[in-house]
């Protein structure tokens, strides 16, 4: 599971760091840089969707924080 939240990661990274290259090399004269912005939310959104779909399921557990009764 962690292979694939890490991978979906570096997708993510990758869609934003393409859109930064189309900025700066289009100038602004396409819509690749907001094509390739609306894919990395679209990717985002449906890995943090993920997240809590295998949370639900139990295919990863929670690592928060726990009070201490006092």
């Amino acid at each position: 599971m962690r292979i694939f939240i890490g991978l979906a990661f570096l997708v993510i990274i990758g869609s934003l760091a393409s859109a930064f290259f189309y900025l700066m090399r289009d100038k602004g004269t396409t819509n690749r840089t907001v094509n390739a912005l609306t894919v990395r939310i679209g990717l985002s959104i449906a890995l943090f969707l993920f997240v809590l779909f295998a949370h639900h399921m139990g295919w990863i557990d929670s690592t928060g924080f726990t009070q201490s009764a006092h």
